[in-house]
């Protein structure tokens, strides 16, 4: 047959026309799984979760940047050094119980001194690691697990303006 263009079209049999669909198929999974796309993954479920889950971390330690210092800070409100010396004397020094008591990272570092900027140090660590867990829509067993400690680090300590009823443990 010809067509009006003066080219030849040859006509398949089934078997052909078939194995040309398979072909054709073929590409089509080779180009999703180049860019990623399969069936049966939850590669976007992750990637909204995982971003979502960073929103909500950012926004939490924003927050905690800008309260921590007027709420817990030497000369806050309630100050995380005197909840922390108190712990420390009920438990008779830091030990396994203290660190039980408030699980918290100020107790390996100077609070006694440097309580506010340890403070800001914390929430910019933590807005620094669910920043790139926004950004980048995946995270790791370690990025994970440090900003749930920085996070738990300051809920511990927070008494009053972190305690939500102690859900969050």
């Amino acid at each position: 047959m010809s067509t009006a263009a003066g080219t030849r079209r040859r006509r398949m049999t089934p078997r052909q026309d078939s194995e040309d669909k398979q072909n054709t198929g073929n590409t089509m999974r080779e180009r999703q799984q180049k860019i990623g796309l399969q069936t049966g993954t939850y590669w976007l479920t992750r990637i909204v979760f995982l971003r979502g889950l960073g929103f909500v971390y950012f926004v939490a330690f924003l927050v905690a940047l800008h309260q921590n210092k007027q709420l817990i800070g030497l000369n806050g409100l309630l100050p995380a050094q005197n909840h922390l010396n108190s712990i420390k004397s009920h438990t008779g020094g830091m030990n396994q119980q203290s660190l039980g008591h408030a699980p918290t990272l100020l107790w390996f570092l100077d609070y006694q001194h440097n309580l506010d900027a340890l403070l800001e140090y914390i929430a910019y660590a933590g807005l620094l690691f669910s920043g790139a867990v926004v950004v980048m829509g995946s995270a790791n067993m370690f990025v994970m697990t440090s900003l749930w400690l920085l996070y738990h680090s300051l809920v511990s300590v927070g008494q009053r303006w972190y305690s939500f009823d102690k859900l969050e443990s």
